[in-house]
């Protein structure tokens, strides 16, 4: 699945992003999600739709609380299109540049964010590059970085399991412009 602009204007809120991230580990409900980030059910409700419309999660089953209904929404890391999470994919076609621009803003903001929850005595990889490679190189470091992010979706647990941490990982890879 490519994202078009809605789907990037879906998942370039940080609500979304977090929930993206949570959803990954676990099919949760508006309810679930809005206890683990602190939200109203109404809020987490509106965000759950938003990624719904835009194709990004998909409801898994649902169940019945006190005499209502509540759906459970999972998001599934897309193997045809490398890794997924909202948080970075590897597009076959050209994305809408308005689009990633918001994106790269959306993470950026996030990056910020959970890196207030970095903890201190962690291991911590972390790189930033504006480099000239050869184009073979390029594709490769793309394949690796796309299998390792898929690794970690696949391994990801529900919030709080025991035996597990926390983490945080952002990517985003570009080739760029010459002229600019």
């Amino acid at each position: 699945m490519s994202l078009d602009v809605k789907g990037f204007r879906a998942i370039a809120h940080p609500v979304r992003l977090q929930m993206l991230s949570l959803l990954t580990g676990a099919a949760m409900s508006a309810a679930e999600l809005a206890r683990e980030l602190g939200i109203s059910q109404a809020n987490a409700s509106y965000h759950l739709r938003t990624l719904h419309a835009a194709g990004l999660v998909h409801e898994v089953g649902r169940e019945t609380v006190r005499g209502g209904v509540a759906k459970r929404y999972r998001y599934v890391v897309d193997e045809d299109q490398g890794e997924g999470k909202g948080k970075g994919r590897d597009q076959r076609r050209a994305p809408h540049p308005e689009g990633v621009r918001l994106y790269a803003e959306a993470i950026a903001a996030e990056l910020v964010r959970r890196s207030a929850y970095r903890r201190a005595d962690s291991r911590t990889t972390s790189a930033d590059a504006d480099l000239w490679v050869e184009p073979q190189v390029w594709v490769e470091v793309c394949d690796r970085v796309g299998e390792a992010m898929r690794d970690l979706h696949t391994a990801a647990k529900p919030p709080r399991t025991e035996g597990t941490q926390r983490v945080s990982t952002s990517v985003m890879l570009f080739a760029m412009d010459d002229d600019r």
